[in-house]
């Protein structure tokens, strides 16, 4: 069995997962045109934050996002379903593909928490970056598109889709980097050095690229293989999942972000770090990053490529600051999947890894 086998399907909602499925259906009885109830509740084993949950009725399925049950916030806007909400509908009938956003309850007395409805997209997950099993012409086709993908969200006129507001334009770097520091030293665990070192030098050494505030656009925040759904069968994306980290910023955050996995140890949060990648058929960084600036134009490579090594540190910390959120979580026993405890465990030596990457500059 596959490590990521666990990720995949839904698993039984217990405990504080479990729903008032009589209050829900009455709910979405009175609000979503021709719903039947029944409901049939479900919940997905992947994702580490906002539970996520199959709902099967007999006019249909659908999926119900929520935050999680009792939970300590540790920042004001975290599980913000409702920006997630707001996003996807905005994105409708632009070259990102989005599920059909349904409804959106912010009412806490019906389940105990906010939540929203979207459809139900059949499709299929790729939780192994390595794609296991594919031809080398299919592995290339399904990287191509993660990057077609990519640029077409960084490309969408934000303002005309009504999403003009959906955060503060300009020093992203900045409020990201104090964001993430917050969030790390509210949810400490266990000390880890280099997230101290980390804090005091990302401040210090943030290029003029990634200063300048006309480079403006919606950011997913945590794009990467496992958060898009495929058709079953064509390399072809058919939904984005996931946008909690959702706002308006820099493209060259988010896309960094993105290419992390081609640095961290395949095994270790799903990277592809030390695999033989021209022998599987995925492209190389140098590649993936030159076809990018193709489609966006944002940018010549070589540009990147200069100021690689900071884009690398940030991103590794910031994904380190996430997985010590989950540290905390699973210590308080809110975790929302079976598999936080080993995500959980990945905080140290990203930051490990970003410190490295701070001390090449």
């Amino acid at each position: 069995m596959s490590d990521f086998d666990d990720f995949a399907g839904t698993r039984a909602a217990t405990g504080q997962h479990a729903l008032d499925v009589a209050a829900l259906s009455a709910w979405l009885t009175s609000h979503v045109p021709q719903f039947e109830g029944q409901v049939q509740v479900e919940m997905f084993k992947g994702g580490q934050s906002n539970p996520t949950y199959k709902l099967s009725t007999p006019s249909g399925s659908y999926v119900m996002r929520c935050k999680p049950g009792p939970v300590a916030q540790l920042l004001p806007s975290a599980h913000a379903v409702e920006r997630e909400y707001a996003v996807m509908s905005g994105l409708a009938h632009t070259a990102v593909p989005v599920p059909k956003m349904i409804c959106l309850c912010e009412d806490e007395s019906v389940v105990g928490r906010a939540f929203y409805l979207m459809e139900y997209v059949e499709g299929r997950v790729l939780w192994d970056p390595a794609l296991p099993g594919m031809a080398n012409a299919e592995r290339a086709a399904i990287y191509d598109e993660c990057n077609r993908v990519i640029a077409a969200l960084h490309s969408v006129d934000f303002k005309a889709q009504g999403l003009g507001s959906y955060g503060k334009p300009g020093n992203y770097f900045e409020r990201q980097i104090g964001r993430w520091s917050r969030q790390y030293q509210a949810s400490i665990t266990q000390a880890i050095p280099e997230m101290d070192h980390l804090m005091a030098w990302l401040p210090q050494h943030i290029p003029a690229m990634a200063r300048d505030d006309r480079l403006v656009c919606i950011v997913h925040g945590d794009y990467r293989l496992d958060n898009l759904m495929f058709d079953a069968t064509e390399p072809r994306v058919v939904a984005v999942l996931d946008w909690e980290l959702s706002t308006l910023g820099h493209p060259l955050a988010d896309f960094s972000y993105h290419c992390m996995a081609w640095h961290i140890p395949a095994g270790l949060f799903r990277g592809i770090g030390g695999l033989d990648l021209a022998a599987l058929g995925i492209p190389s960084e140098e590649d993936y990053i030159r076809r990018y600036c193709e489609r966006t134009g944002l940018a010549r490579p070589e540009q990147l490529q200069q100021d690689w090594s900071f884009y690398m540190a940030y991103n590794l910390f910031r994904i380190a600051a996430i997985l010590q959120g989950i540290a905390k979580r699973v210590e308080a026993g809110t975790a929302s999947s079976a598999q936080a405890v080993r995500s959980a465990a990945g905080a140290r030596p990203l930051a490990q890894l970003a410190w490295a990457f701070a001390q090449r500059l």
